[in-house]
């Protein structure tokens, strides 16, 4: 039997892990010069606009709400179809979360949906960019204009995606990424910010350690409630080694998902009543190849079954609003039916760049397979 194909792997060459080295034995090894040259490297990559980075793509965005003022009283919208971090940080500021269905083509939110739950306490949206898939963006900041809302952009597995040429976050309001393992670009775990301003960003960098400011030698004051978010030169090494691979990494995920489409081919979705992604090799980075199974296929068999041949699978996501938590803030079955039925059946297919085209072939000939069993 061939060896295990997980749905996702991490590359780390060894030049990052002699930069980690390097770093190590240099002692500094929290927050220093090797995370400032990262945020320049990315400021750069971004267009030059500020750029911060965290210990995660999660406490971003919670920051973008707080320094947009957002809080009790407030609602967001967001979309019920992410991690669930996308809410919860919604909570963690004291606003109120409010769901908007998705689009059952593209599975991000449905922008139509998100007007029709503005209400007068709407002060923010945060869409998603699924699999790396933009939403559009056009659309998003014409609605946000009109009723004069910030924007944070979930962009966590949109790094390298494009929007009619430009890369997402080089332009925009709050743009917030994630370096968590299984994306495109990883510190093992970490994320970025990008923002307006330098006003902006110096607030971000309250918030990021304890709400300090220094002056001096021995001046410290503290004037905003801040947490304890920094990066550190070990993660921001790895980060200087990936982001100029970036490009080369998008362009490999890119030809992995042109061969799934060509070995699925245009009767896979005819033949079994599964669903394909969008085919967009314009805007999207690839950062996962997902499918939603047929009505009627259980996913957890279906998982199973491909982990007999030897293949694993993810799930991302399982819809937010059904979560105990949610559940006892009112959100029940319903809702959002859309949603509700993607997250069901939707799943993560391999997809990273050491994969090859016979491990494409591999993984459509077993999900034929497992599919033509669901009878």
């Amino acid at each position: 039997m061939s060896d295990f194909l997980p749905f996702t792997r991490p590359y780390i060459d060894e030049a990052a892990i002699a930069a980690v080295g390097n770093v190590l034995r240099s002692g500094w090894i929290t927050s220093g010069p090797k995370v400032l040259e990262f945020e320049k490297q990315l400021s750069a990559y971004f267009g030059g606009r500020p750029v911060r980075t965290f210990n995660s793509g999660t406490c971003t965005m919670e920051i973008a709400l707080r320094i947009a003022g957002i809080g009790p009283g407030d609602e967001v919208i967001t979309t019920p179809i992410s991690w669930v971090a996308t809410s919860n940080v919604i909570i963690e500021v004291g606003a109120t979360p409010v769901f908007a269905d998705i689009d059952p083509v593209t599975r991000n939110i449905d922008l139509d949906k998100v007007e029709a739950a503005i209400t007068p306490k709407t002060r923010a949206i945060i869409p998603v960019d699924l699999s790396g898939l933009p939403v559009d963006r056009d659309r998003l900041y014409a609605i946000a204009a009109k009723h004069k809302l910030r924007v944070v952009e979930d962009a966590a597995q949109a790094i390298g995606s494009l929007w009619k040429g430009k890369r997402i976050g080089s332009f925009g309001d709050f743009v917030s990424f994630s370096f968590q393992a299984n994306k495109n670009l990883t510190t093992t775990e970490g994320g970025c910010l990008v923002l307006n301003n330098e006003d902006e960003a110096r607030l971000a960098e309250k918030y990021r350690l304890q709400g300090v400011t220094r002056t001096g030698f021995d001046g410290m004051d503290v004037d905003v409630l801040g947490g304890k978010f920094n990066m550190t030169d070990v993660a921001a090494a790895i980060g200087l080694n990936q982001l100029p691979q970036l490009d080369a990494i998008t362009a490999r995920r890119h030809a992995l998902a042109k061969h799934y489409f060509a070995t699925f081919g245009e009767d896979f979705e005819k033949q079994t009543g599964a669903q394909l992604p969008v085919t967009d090799f314009t805007n999207t980075n690839w950062h996962m190849f997902q499918i939603v199974l047929p009505e009627g296929v259980v996913r957890a068999a279906f998982m199973e079954k491909m982990k007999a041949r030897n293949i694993g699978c993810g799930v991302h996501y399982p819809p937010i609003h059904l979560f105990q938590m949610y559940r006892a803030r009112g959100f029940h079955e319903g809702m959002f039916p859309v949603a509700e039925s993607v997250g069901r059946r939707i799943v993560s297919l391999p997809m990273f760049p050491k994969m090859s085209e016979v491990d494409v072939e591999r993984v459509v000939v077993a999900v034929r397979e497992v599919l033509s069993q669901k009878s």
